[in-house]
């Protein structure tokens, strides 16, 4: 039994949190193992009630636990064995998942220790192993200002998107529009497209390169991953920072700027949000020490959303 599995109550909740930290799952090194740690681990543990809404076939029972939503209690089963067992279901099938993981080279900043491409990576094959959970086709494109890899979706590609992962490196500057066209481009079937990146660009250039998926036929998700000081500017004192994609540095003074800079942090995010929300992008923010079960279930809620709008 995993950490997780056993969660019950706050105290289960912050064992389990410890156990999806991503600082501890990367000295694991191997990806696959990465993945399939915190898969077994999130739908063994508090959110695996997560599943109910989204799905459609009935997969087994399993007993009643106080907190279950009443409406999936088998009444047919209580009345034979006076025993409360609720339905649970396997999650939509056949489904197209492409994974489009930005590698620019922003994306190689990681002042707290782990990469926003590392986080990135153990996020996406975490995905690629619920996809292979849920039968789902799964599908990798990473891409800078272009197209850098591509593994197309396949039921038996999950391994082929892990060994993909595990290669990737930091590319040159992003440019989100053109690579959203390639991508876009190179999709012949409707699925669901979950882009992950810093988002570093315009809120509206960002709504914009991914409407192009949308008109597409396409759901589309959209997380932004960051690291903490890219959020708070909490610096030990005066740095000299650089940009990774122009090589421009600029001297700046935390205590000066935090106040200021995190309004504008915040400000961007929220205009992310209402930009892609208005192009039925669901889109949500992560920073690079947040439990990647957190990650996952903004994923399978914006599924769930997206699938109500269709």
């Amino acid at each position: 039994m995993t950490a997780a599995a056993s969660a019950q109550g706050p105290a289960g909740r912050a064992a389990a949190a410890r156990f999806l930290d991503p600082r501890v799952l990367a000295r694991i090194g191997n990806l696959d193992l990465v993945a399939r740690t915190v898969i077994d681990g999130f739908v063994s543990g508090q959110h695996r009630a997560t599943f109910r809404g989204i799905s459609t076939d009935f997969a087994e029972h399993r007993a009643y636990v106080p907190g279950d939503d009443v409406r999936f209690v088998d009444w047919r089963v209580y009345a034979r064995t006076d025993r409360l067992y609720v339905r649970t279901f396997e999650a939509e099938t056949n489904a197209d998942l492409v994974l489009a993981l930005d590698v620019s080279r922003s994306m190689d900043f990681g002042a707290k220790g782990l990469a926003k491409l590392d986080y990135a990576r153990f996020l996406l094959a975490s995905l690629a192993h619920l996809a292979g959970r849920q039968r789902d086709k799964v599908g990798l494109v990473a891409f800078d200002s272009g197209l850098v890899d591509v593994v197309p979706p396949s039921v038996r590609h999950r391994d082929e998107v892990l060994r993909h992962l595990e290669r990737l490196r930091p590319g040159g500057p992003g440019d989100l529009a053109a690579a959203m066209r390639r991508v876009g481009d190179g999709l012949h079937r409707r699925g669901i497209v979950v882009v992950v990146s810093d988002f570093y660009v315009a809120p509206e250039d960002a709504a914009s390169a991914l409407d192009g998926l949308r008109v597409r036929g396409h759901d589309v998700i959209a997380l932004q991953v960051l690291d903490p000081v890219e959020i708070d500017l909490e610096l030990d004192g005066a740095e000299v920072l650089e940009d990774l994609e122009t090589g421009e540095r600029l001297p700046v003074s935390p205590q000066a700027l935090a106040g200021e800079y995190r309004r504008l942090v915040e400000d961007h995010g929220e205009a992310l949000r209402a930009r892609l929300g208005e192009r039925r992008v669901d889109f949500s923010r992560f920073d690079t020490a947040a439990p990647l079960d957190h990650a996952l279930f903004a994923y399978l809620a914006g599924r769930a959303r997206l699938a109500r709008v269709r």
